[in-house]
C-alpha cells in the first residue's frame, strides 16, 4: 500500500463516494480507516474508536472474526470462483442456501437466490414477484405498495420503492407503477397521531385504501423493513407487520420483509418478521450474512411462491435474472462462517439485552439535552434525532449535527449522521461497558453543539 501521505493527499480526489457530494468531500475530506479491531477501528492518524455504526449496519461479529477469515482463505485455495448460472453449483453455495433455510425456516423460507447485496436482493424480489403473477395468469399484477420513510437500496427497483426524496429525486422519473402509504412513525406522521397502537391501525387502514383505489388485482406486491433503517429507526408497533400481513392476505398480494438489516439478530430476533410474528412470501438479506467480509446478498422464497415457480411448464417460470458473482463460493464460504459464529454467540440475545441498555442511556441524555427531540431504539438499532426546537420539532441543522458526530469522535466514538438523525447500529458483540462509551461520547457531542 502507498505511504500515509500519498493516501492523505488523494483522498476524496481520485474516489467519489456513496451518498455524498463528490465537492463537498474533495473540500472536506472523510476520515480513512486503516485498521479493525474487535468493535473498533483505527484511523490514518493511529486514533482508534469505538466504532458505534457497525461499518453500515453489517459488521455484527466485529472486525476480527477469525473463524470467517480463515473461510475466505481456505476457499480462495480450493475454489476462488464459479459461476451459479446454469448448468453449475458450488459447494458452498449448496451448503450455505441449505443452511439459509433451515435458519429462517419459523419465517417459512424455503428456497435461496443468492445477489451480491442488500439492492441486488430487492431487485430481485420485486422482479419475481412480477414474474410470480404473470406465472399465474395474471399479468395485470405489476404494481407495488412501500412506506413512506422506507428505505430499499439503489437500483432503479429498490429506489422506485424507497419512501425518501433524498434517494429518489436526482434519479426521478423512476419505475412507474409505485405508490407509498404513510409510515408508522409516531414523532412525525400526517395523522397527528402520539398512540403508536393507534397509529398501526390508521397505517394500515391506509393501506387498505390504497389497495382499493388501485385494484387488488393490479398488486403485485406490498415491502417493507420490520423496522425502517435508513429513515431514521422507526420502530413500528409491534401490531403493524401483523396488521398489514393480514390485508395483504385478503387480497392476495405477496408480502416481501425486507430483512437486510434486521437480519441476523440486530433487532434483538434473529429476524424482523420473526420479531413480530410475521411469515413474509419472501425476504431480502445481505449485510450480516458475511458480517461485511465478503459481498454477499440472497432473496429467500416462501413455500407458496417457489411452489408456483417449481410446478411451472411455460417459458414464465425460467429466471431470466441473476448476477456474475450470485453464489459466490468465497462469499459463500464467508456465509457458512458467520451463521456458526452468529449462533454459537447468541448475538441476537446480546444485541436485546445491551439494547435494553443503550435505551435506558439514550432516555438519560434526552432528559439531559434539549437537542434530542426523539430517540427510537430496538435491539442494537437506535437513532437520536435531533431538534432546534423541541415544541415546533424542527429538525438541527448540517452544521450542528456535525459538530455532535466531530465531538463525539473526538471523545472516542464513531457515529452516523443522516439527516437530523443519529444512527446507532454497534457490532452486536457490543459489551456493557461499550455502551456506556456511546452514552459519554454522545453527551460530549451534544454539550459541544449545544
Amino acid at each position: 500500500m502507498r505511504d500515509k501521505n500519498f493516501l492523505i493527499e488523494n483522498n476524496a480526489k481520485p474516489i467519489w463516494h456513496p451518498m455524498a457530494h463528490p465537492a463537498e468531500m474533495r473540500g472536506n475530506p472523510p476520515r480513512v480507516i486503516m485498521k479493525g479491531e474487535g468493535a473498533y477501528v483505527t484511523d490514518i492518524e493511529g486514533r482508534t474508536v469505538l466504532d458505534a455504526v457497525g461499518g453500515l449496519w453489517n459488521v455484527n461479529l466485529g472486525y476480527s472474526c477469525d473463524p470467517i477469515k480463515r473461510a475466505i482463505a481456505a476457499q480462495l485455495d480450493a475454489l476462488p470462483y464459479y459461476s451459479g448460472f446454469r448448468g453449475t453449483s458450488t459447494g458452498p453455495s449448496i451448503e450455505l442456501a441449505y443452511e439459509l433455510t433451515q435458519f429462517f425456516a419459523p419465517e417459512g423460507m424455503v428456497r435461496a437466490f443468492f445477489t451480491s447485496g442488500g439492492s441486488d436482493s430487492v431487485e430481485t424480489a420485486l422482479r419475481l414477484a412480477r414474474q410470480y403473477w404473470k406465472i399465474r395468469g395474471q399479468g395485470d399484477r405489476t404494481k407495488f405498495i412501500a412506506l413512506k420513510k422506507g428505505y430499499h437500496g439503489t437500483h432503479f427497483g429498490g429506489a422506485s420503492v424507497n419512501g425518501n426524496a433524498n434517494f429518489r429525486r436526482n434519479y426521478e422519473p423512476l419505475m412507474p407503477g409505485v405508490f407509498h402509504i404513510p409510515a408508522p412513525y409516531t414523532y412525525r406522521n400526517p395523522f397527528d397521531e402520539t398512540d403508536p397502537e393507534r397509529l398501526a391501525r390508521l397505517c394500515a387502514k391506509s393501506l387498505e385504501d390504497e389497495i382499493a383505489f388501485q385494484g387488488a388485482d393490479t398488486i403485485a406486491a406490498f415491502i417493507m423493513e420490520p423496522i425502517l433503517g435508513a429513515g431514521g429507526v422507526i420502530v413500528p408497533h409491534e401490531s403493524f407487520m401483523r396488521l398489514a400481513r393480514d390485508i395483504c392476505n385478503r387480497h392476495e398480494i405477496l408480502f416481501i420483509a425486507d430483512e437486510v438489516v434486521t437480519g441476523f439478530g440486530r433487532a434483538g430476533a434473529w429476524s424482523g418478521s420473526r420479531l413480530h410474528g410475521v411469515k413474509p412470501d419472501m425476504m431480502t438479506i445481505a449485510k450480516a450474512i458475511t458480517c461485511g467480509y465478503f459481498p454477499l446478498g440472497a432473496t429467500l422464497i416462501g413455500e407458496e411462491v417457489a411452489e408456483v415457480f417449481e410446478a411451472d411448464r411455460t417459458s414464465f417460470g425460467a429466471i431470466g435474472h441473476g448476477y456474475t458473482y450470485s453464489g459466490h463460493p468465497v462469499g459463500c464460504a464467508a456465509g457458512l462462517a458467520a451463521l456458526v459464529e452468529t449462533r454459537r454467540l447468541k448475538v441476537d440475545e446480546n444485541a436485546a439485552a445491551r439494547g435494553r441498555e443503550l435505551a435506558d442511556v439514550l432516555e438519560g441524555l434526552k432528559r439531559k439535552h434539549a437537542l434530542i427531540g426523539d430517540i427510537r431504539c430496538k435491539g442494537l438499532m437506535a437513532a437520536l434525532e435531533l431538534v432546534s426546537d423541541r415544541e415546533m420539532k424542527r429538525p438541527a441543522d448540517k452544521a450542528t449535527m456535525a459538530k455532535v458526530a466531530d465531538a463525539a469522535y473526538e471523545a472516542g466514538v464513531m457515529l452516523r449522521i443522516s439527516g437530523s438523525n443519529i444512527i446507532l447500529s454497534p457490532p452486536l458483540i457490543l459489551k456493557t461497558e461499550e455502551v456506556r462509551m456511546i452514552g459519554e461520547a454522545l453527551d460530549a457531542g451534544l454539550m459541544q453543539a449545544s
